[in-house]
């Protein structure tokens, strides 16, 4: 999908010429088809040109006025387009932002009030009670509340809701309301040549995440497995757990959130996409709330800029797993065993 893509007229058709030697007319040059509608369906989702196509370098890339101010100006220039276009086809509203909003507000409800530790510590408490009545046969859940991977099973708890709430019943939303999963900016070829800008951001924030790494309130925090330094299998099955629910958190907000929104705000779905993602982050670090606000939009204008969330993605996993372990080698340090 080409963010310069204007509705046009269509050409008027070529005027049939003679030829008086042969006596014969020259048919008229064949149309060209008219091409798919840059918001349905099947149009490729490819990443936007950058406002000016004559680059004079990669870090000219990075000036905030072409970063941020030309690529909105650019996203707001699409989303006006797509809005004619869904005009001139007879479409009056466009039932996506409701959908989604709505739909995203009651997902982040039900893992807020369903998907975190003490709830699994509830539902745990729950089936001990059923055993004890002799409702459930065994005894798994009471050995499962005594074993030494109950708090594993516990943050397991908290990151599968978010992979359902952020990922799975959203992939279902978006086919039922017919539109593609794969077109919630799931492209790569944005992602490839924009990996430089990528991995230069996370250079920044390594160098801040060494700095805090040796504040009490930060070694304190990170990682949120408490156990994370008691073995290799611990500590990468966390990572593991981490890094899906991150994979869900981008697809929701960097992907399904801006592109549900893109015609009907343009470059202000990103706007509208940082509030619920700050809001997650209230109960961690101040600091790290605050940044979510910056980071939230540097990665909504870049995944709406190249239509893909996998640079978001590979962030947030580079970021969160150097917390974690600057956080154990300031602690605990890293585990010196595989298995518990």
């Amino acid at each position: 999908m080409s963010a310069g893509d204007e509705p046009g007229e269509e050409p008027a058709p070529e005027p049939i010429s003679s030829d008086p030697a042969a006596g014969e007319e020259t048919p008229p040059a064949p149309e060209t088809p008219p091409e798919t509608p840059p918001d349905t369906p099947s149009a490729p989702d490819t990443p936007a040109p950058a406002p000016d196509p004559d680059e004079p370098g990669r870090l000219a890339q990075l000036h905030p006025r072409r970063f941020f101010l030309d690529t909105w100006r650019a996203l707001d220039a699409r989303g006006r387009a797509l809005r004619e276009e869904a005009r001139q086809r007879g479409e009056s509203f466009d039932r996506r932002p409701l959908i989604t909003f709505t739909a995203g507000a009651l997902l982040l409800i039900a893992m807020e009030y369903c998907g975190m530790q003490e709830h699994y510590e509830t539902v745990l408490r729950w089936c001990i009670e059923l055993e004890v009545a002799g409702t459930l046969d065994g005894t798994f859940f009471m050995e499962l509340e005594r074993s030494e991977w109950h708090l594993l099973v516990a943050h397991a708890w908290w990151a599968l809701w978010r992979v359902l709430g952020f990922l799975l019943i959203p992939m279902i939303v978006i086919r039922l309301s017919g539109d593609r999963i794969r077109d919630q900016y799931c492209g790569t070829r944005g992602f490839t040549e924009h990996l430089w800008i990528y991995l230069l951001a996370f250079a920044v924030v390594f160098v801040a995440v060494i700095g805090v790494s040796y504040t009490e309130g930060f070694s304190s925090h990170y990682p949120f497995y408490e156990y994370a330094h008691r073995s290799w299998f611990d500590l990468l099955t966390w990572e593991l757990l981490y890094v899906l629910q991150f994979l869900g958190l981008e697809y929701f907000f960097r992907g399904w959130w801006l592109r549900s929104c893109e015609r009907a705000l343009g470059s202000h779905a990103i706007f509208a996409m940082v509030v619920p993602y700050v809001m997650i982050h209230f109960g961690k670090e101040w600091a790290e709330t605050v940044g979510a606000t910056f980071a939230g939009i540097f990665l909504g204008t870049l995944a709406m800029r190249t239509r893909s969330i996998w640079g978001g993605f590979l962030v947030h996993c580079l970021v969160a797993i150097s917390m974690d372990v600057a956080a154990l080698l300031q602690t605990e340090g890293l585990p010196t065993r595989w298995w518990p």
